[in-house]
């Protein structure tokens, strides 16, 4: 049975607050409430140095190239666009195809279709969610049980053990931009 080798997880980028200013912003540059703040953006951008380096190693030994980038789906139009929005410069980067099949609500199948990889994946997430995922592929609740609503800055990894059947979790910070806190979740 395949096994990911890796799994990481990260919140989608910086976004608004309600309607008014900053404002959130389309690839097109359209102002819009359910993509990213300029902030956001610039996260996605530096995220793509942190996962595929284009000189040097990787910034932590805890983390690795992903082979396959999952993100959560927009709900026909009417959901946020942030997980898509922030996974998509890395998997430009490394000529992947972001799998936006899963929705809020879908972590348990997310969970198994990331598992079910061959390789080292990252997944895109909203934050309220992220600790089913992790309990998912975890098979238990020693994770963090919530992700607080003004950290963007974390990286949680599992790691698959030797003899192939359970996953070990650990937290990297991304420290990418200023702001950015050296403590785990």
């Amino acid at each position: 049975m395949t096994r990911a080798q890796k799994i990481m997880v990260i919140r989608h980028g910086e976004k608004p607050e309600g309607t008014s200013p900053p404002y959130g912003v389309t690839t097109a540059g359209e102002q819009d409430v359910e993509s990213l703040l300029v902030d956001g953006w610039t996260r996605a951008g530096a995220l793509a140095v942190l996962f595929a380096p284009s000189r040097g190693p990787l910034q932590s030994a805890t983390l690795a190239v992903p082979q396959y980038v999952f993100a959560a789906a927009d709900e026909d139009g009417s959901a946020s666009q942030r997980p898509v929005e922030t996974v998509s410069v890395v998997a430009q980067k490394l000529d992947l195809t972001t799998n936006s099949t899963y929705k809020v609500g879908d972590e348990t199948d997310l969970a198994a279709a990331a598992m079910a990889c061959d390789g080292v994946v990252l997944v895109g997430w909203e934050h309220k969610h992220i600790p089913l995922i992790a309990n998912a592929i975890l098979g238990n609740t020693t994770a963090p049980q919530s992700w607080p609503g003004n950290r963007f800055d974390m990286v949680w990894v599992f790691d698959l053990k030797a003899g192939g059947g359970v996953y070990s979790f650990s937290q990297v910070p991304q420290l990418l931009l200023a702001g950015d806190l050296p403590n785990p979740i």
